[in-house]
């Protein structure tokens, strides 16, 4: 969205997608890339084996430039390092007999094009079947198939690559894209920040961004068509908002802010050894979530006390097969090791509805409304050697430390002694092989997450060792709203009265049960929501592990007793707008 301010600086305004915090001004240097310019062509059959040997060559070269690439990360901080260090490896599997190499060797020798049409031809294959889903992290996954593409025909047309130019200090890079390798060779010290035509919060260069802590926004089109080298702009990478030759006000009122950021970002790392304890000294646990295994350095920085919630999607994501018991295990232990002793709460596969795992593909069929259809627990149980794996590799990593076993999407009780039963059946299994197991089985737990899991709380209670709400699919069911839904998104609403009762109904089953609840959606990473939640019973939160300090902030802030009465209150009542203006008072007055 761009609007223009009535001024004579022509003031610009764009909204995108923030995926690195922090505000940044400076003057703007646009980077021009020009676009490949792909030939297609029918080969001769004479020709095809030589059509083949190129592209291989092609593939070697390409090779080539990534270890250089990968040898030269050495010389980078040690976050974006490891970070780009991943990517570069998974680019060079994908070099390396995957399907996309397979698929452009089958098109070259069967259909007889050229290697740069066959490579263009089986990209669009490979991202066709996840064209519509609404899936950000398959979207991040598709552009690295593109960029490993790109690189290949790059090679096989002798196109240069235009290496990354760096800009006059102080400078906002103004890109139609930017690639990770371009992201990590940014000096923070000399580049402020950065915005693109494209690109989303769960791709590689936004990964980057939020490493390297330099503000960025993706996702504005047609930026590069309207900002000029040398404009001073604005990046809001915590709202998505841009800038462009800002009035005097705006841009006093930026600078304030950046300067209050700072100051409070300095305030919160002194937080991060310390403990979460009200102004009444109630101890408060603060968990982690983790989507990928290389995020636990930033949980172990950010102070969390464990992970509270273990995402084994990616463990499925980019490969043609599921992984076995043995990969799994070798991963899971590398991370409940790395945790030094905290818990580690892992959630069996949740895939179904908006989520898809390629490796999944022979074992999911199509359904009417994905949403409500088999996926989560409910697929895991419908495939027993699938979930028979991943249970035994989970028990397999709770020799090296404390863990816990979560299930998504449960609704009946009859699902949770089935998954005990299987539990049961793996431990035998295993003792049985001679494996260290531990001695004591892993607490298991529920997700709370439709309404029907909330009403029926008491009864879960009564057959798990521990409650995970997630509020984000708990709001989304209790509401029938999908916030990636535009017509509809506006009323996606965690405050609603019926979705606070749901919270409220599980956390009293819990305490009644005895057994620990926690929070591990959106509303436990936003320091707003902290009071209320505290106030409803729970005592442990997870959240990603950026917004781990706030809210330690926000808890150490707070009288539990005070915060207990409010919640009360705002129970009370049956308006939205009513429950927030409660909340909000209270927070101002903390």
């Amino acid at each position: 969205m761009r609007t223009r301010a009535n001024t004579d600086c022509q003031q610009l305004i764009f909204d995108g997608v923030g995926v690195a915090a922090g505000i940044a001004i400076g003057p703007a240097h646009v980077m021009e890339r020009g676009s490949l310019n792909i030939p297609e062509y029918k080969l001769p059959r004479k020709q095809v084996e030589a059509e083949v040997e190129r592209f291989q060559s092609a593939l070697q070269r390409s090779q080539t430039q990534i270890e250089t690439l990968r040898r030269k990360t050495s010389a980078l901080p040690p976050a974006v390092a490891e970070e780009l260090g991943f990517l570069l490896d998974a680019h060079l599997q994908m070099l390396a007999g995957s399907r996309l190499v397979r698929g452009v060797e089958q098109r070259i020798r069967e259909n007889r094009r050229n290697a740069e049409a066959a490579i263009q031809a089986e990209i669009s294959e490979i991202v066709r079947g996840f064209a519509e889903l609404e899936d950000s992290y398959m979207a991040a996954r598709m552009q690295d198939v593109r960029d490993v593409g790109t690189r290949v025909i790059r090679s096989l047309t002798k196109s240069n690559l235009q290496e990354f130019k760096m800009a006059p200090k102080g400078s906002v890079i103004v890109a139609a894209e930017i690639t990770p390798a371009d992201t990590a060779l940014m000096d923070p010290r000399d580049v402020a920040g950065f915005a693109t035509d494209m690109g989303g919060v769960e791709g590689h260069t936004a990964i980057m961004a939020r490493s390297l802590e330099l503000p960025a926004v993706l996702g504005v089109p047609d930026l590069t068509a309207v900002v000029r080298t040398g404009d001073v702009i604005v990046v809001d990478g915590t709202s998505g908002r841009l800038v462009v030759n800002p009035d005097r006000v705006t841009l006093q009122e930026y600078r304030n802010r950046r300067s209050r950021l700072l100051r409070q970002r300095r305030r919160l790392d002194r937080l991060r050894g310390v403990t979460a304890i009200t102004a009444d000294d109630a101890r408060i646990a603060l968990h982690a979530n983790l989507e990928l295994p290389r995020e636990i350095d930033l949980a172990i920085a950010s102070g969390a006390e464990g992970i509270g919630l273990l995402r084994t999607e990616f463990l499925f994501m980019n490969r043609e097969t599921p992984p076995d018991e043995d990969e799994q295990y070798e991963t899971l232990r590398v991370l409940v090791e790395g945790m030094k002793g905290q818990p580690v709460t892992i959630r069996t596969l949740d895939v179904g509805g908006e989520k898809l795992a390629y490796s999944l593909g022979d074992h999911m069929t199509d359904a009417v409304n994905p949403a409500l259809g088999l996926r989560a627990i409910r697929f895991s149980l419908r495939q027993p050697k699938l979930f028979g794996s991943q249970i035994s590799a989970i028990l397999r990593a709770a020799a090296h430390g404390p863990i816990r076993i979560l299930l998504p999407m449960i609704s009946t009780v009859a699902e949770v002694e089935s998954v005990r039963e299987v539990v049961a059946r793996m431990r035998r299994r295993l003792r049985r092989r001679g494996t260290n197991i531990g001695s004591e089985v892993p607490p298991i737990g529920v997700m709370i997450e439709v309404p029907g899991a909330a009403l029926a709380a008491d009864a879960l209670a009564g057959v798990s060792d521990f409650f995970a709400v997630g509020t984000n699919d708990l709001t989304m069911y209790t509401l029938a709203i999908d916030r990636s839904d535009e017509q509809v998104a506006h009323l996606y609403n965690p405050l609603h009265p019926a979705v606070l009762r749901l919270i409220q109904f599980s956390a009293q089953a819990a305490l009644r049960a005895r057994i620990p609840i926690s929070v591990c959606g959106e509303m436990a990473g936003d320091p707003r929501y902290t009071a209320l939640l505290l106030g409803l019973g729970v005592r442990e939160l997870s959240m990603s592990s950026a917004s781990l300090p706030r809210v330690k902030q926000r808890v150490r802030t707070l009288d539990l007793m005070a915060s207990t009465r409010r919640a009360e209150m705002i129970m009370d009542q049956a308006d939205s707008g009513r429950i927030e203006t409660l909340l909000d008072e209270f927070n101002a007055l903390e």
